[in-house]
């Protein structure tokens, strides 16, 4: 299994991506939560993947995040949805929208993604039920977010990050953590993204 690429950044054409590893091109597709905050052709890049091994072909999937990752193998083990249709949910919903509407049982949310129907959307609402309270209260780590986020994400757009970039850093960080600590962790981050 392959859990982890990191290499020059060589293509990038959504949702295809193209990461030269020591002369060896991977094509690797990822959600566009992760496809906004590439960095820039030429770059290093570094993401967590998913090999998915079918009859007729390798395909590696990339993430930003474990989070990410995670999310996108919960969604193959439900039945019906396949690495497209969970990446097209991880490109709609970035993940804490995702958890609301899991908790919240909204199944317009989930409607409105391309692929996903009424029944679709109601076996998702199902089958993640209970999934995401695993790495903590998601609730909680939104207000942690808003309060002192707030803050963190301002100076990093001062900084020159465009508003994905910083949003995407503050919701990595953990809760409690102090502004001045957050930047510091974000842009370690953000530099390693």
């Amino acid at each position: 299994m392959i859990g982890r690429i990191s290499g020059k950044l060589i293509e990038k054409h959504p949702p295809l991506i193209l990461v030269d590893v020591q002369g060896v091109g991977y094509e690797i597709d990822v959600p566009m939560s992760t496809f906004y905050i590439l960095p820039a052709v030429g770059e290093l890049v570094s993401l967590h993947t998913h090999l998915a091994i079918r009859e007729d072909a390798h395909v590696l999937y990339g993430f930003a995040t474990q989070d990410e990752r995670r999310v996108f193998r919960l969604l193959l083990k439900i039945s019906g949805v396949g690495p497209k249709l969970a990446l097209s949910v991880l490109s709609g919903l970035n993940l804490n929208d995702l958890a609301d509407a899991v908790v919240n049982k909204e199944a317009a949310r989930l409607i409105r993604i391309p692929g996903v129907g009424k029944k679709t959307a109601e076996r998702l609402l199902l089958e993640l039920q209970g999934k995401f309270t695993a790495d903590g209260d998601r609730a909680a780590q939104d207000t942690a977010v808003s309060s002192v986020g707030s803050d963190i994400i301002n100076a990093l757009q001062a900084l020159g990050y465009n508003d994905k970039e910083a949003d995407w850093a503050a919701r990595q960080l953990p809760n409690g953590v102090g502004v001045s600590d957050g930047i510091r962790q974000a842009l370690k981050l953000l530099s390693r993204a």
